[in-house]
């Protein structure tokens, strides 16, 4: 009788375990598919911890004490935290959870850090001005002895050697310029201009050349954002919007079109965005990725893998990769229309164009290599 009994017991016991774990998947279910509320990364806070053979253990555990009575691979009071974490978005050991939503401009710690690069935190995040439309398209005396006597080349010229252009560069906030290159022009705010030769344009420029070079074939949008906004009757607000209708109509006229990058500057100062590596001056970079949309990790995968290659080979370049959500900034930045999207700031508003060449033509180097590895994979069929 008692062995029939213990058979009975060992039965409902290992259906009941079935039973729990089989309750985690369905609640999990449930709650993901309404993501208003819930996210994937929401519950993979919530599970990552959570090992089925613990437990099992645990659940062993409370039917004898004595042979787990000093086990202690799994508490349940995490269980209890995660879920008022995913319930009410407060973590209790993170004073930011609980002031986010109250103090002005406090919700920047809504968004995450995913890879944070040498003296990268919370503090000196990147971030966006708001100028009015009317400012932007004021035109400044441009500083003409600290501009190449060249242009850099459209990097073009040369086919591609796969034979088709498949990296699109383009540049939501065309205006965004640098100081060292406006004459008069120290505030930050200020650092605006609609000429390429000034603003993130040249930048584009200059990596459309570096990657022509290398084989790569590129379409660079260099429309005159703040110029068109105004034609629309829209305001700053409405950047990426106008940006994604010309980034879809580059994509619906080229289908290999895989790679968009958009270039910005941060307006942060050249103690955070410059690093001297080997001698040589260079212009930080800040990869961001926008989280609100369901296949994000994918463009947070290849920025932290272009990151880690550039440190790799010009340690403390990178920033690192700064993930935003809808409560700062866009959340989006087109990001949702390819799974290799990719948002650059590169340098800051104090930064030369010495500093940023050196930067774009690092980072032409390191994103080349990526490039052919990938198309050597896909021409594999993987």
């Amino acid at each position: 009788m008692k062995n029939k009994s213990a058979a009975h017991t060992l039965f409902f016991y290992f259906h009941g375990w079935l039973l729990s774990i089989l309750s985690v998947f369905i609640i999990a279910g449930i709650l993901t598919s309404n993501s208003a509320v819930f996210t994937s990364e929401h519950m993979n806070s919530l599970l990552k911890n959570i090992k089925a053979d613990q437990l099992f253990i645990h659940l062993l555990k409370a039917e004898n004490h004595y042979f787990y009575r000093n086990d202690s691979s799994l508490n349940f009071s995490h269980l209890s935290e995660n879920a008022f974490k995913l319930a009410t978005n407060i973590k209790p050991t993170d004073i930011r959870t609980f002031l986010g939503r109250e103090l002005p401009g406090y919700s920047i710690f809504d968004t995450g850090i995913e890879v944070a690069g040498e003296g990268t935190d919370y503090t000196n995040l990147p971030f966006e001005s708001a100028p009015p439309i009317d400012f932007l398209l004021k035109e400044k005396e441009i500083a003409s002895e600290n501009l190449p006597s060249e242009d850099t080349p459209d990097g073009t010229a040369a086919p591609p050697l796969d034979g088709k252009k498949s990296v699109y560069i383009y540049h939501s906030h065309s205006w965004e310029s640098f100081t060292p290159l406006l004459k008069g022009v120290n505030h930050p705010d200020e650092a605006v201009s609609s000429n390429e030769r000034v603003n993130v344009i040249a930048v584009g420029n200059r990596l459309s050349a570096k990657l022509g070079l290398k084989g790569i074939g590129v379409e660079h949008d260099k429309t005159n954002m703040a110029s068109l906004l105004n034609q629309k009757d829209w305001d700053y607000n409405q950047s990426y919007l106008l940006s994604r209708e010309v980034t879809k109509t580059a994509m619906a006229s080229n289908k290999d079109l895989k790679f968009l990058i958009d270039i910005h500057r941060d307006s942060q100062g050249r103690e955070l965005t410059m690093k001297e590596i080997n001698g040589k001056k260079y212009a930080r970079l800040f990869f961001v990725v926008g989280k609100e949309h369901k296949n994000y990790q994918k463009n947070l995968q290849l920025a932290t893998e272009l990151h880690h290659r550039l440190e790799a080979k010009f340690p403390g370049i990178s920033r690192g990769v700064f993930k935003k959500g809808k409560s700062e900034g866009n959340g989006i930045y087109n990001q949702d229309l390819s799974d290799r999207a990719l948002l650059i700031e590169f340098g800051g508003v104090e930064n030369d164009l010495a500093e940023l060449y050196h930067s774009i033509d690092a980072f032409a180097d390191v994103f080349s290599e990526f490039y052919w590895e990938a198309e050597m994979v896909d021409g594999k069929g993987s």
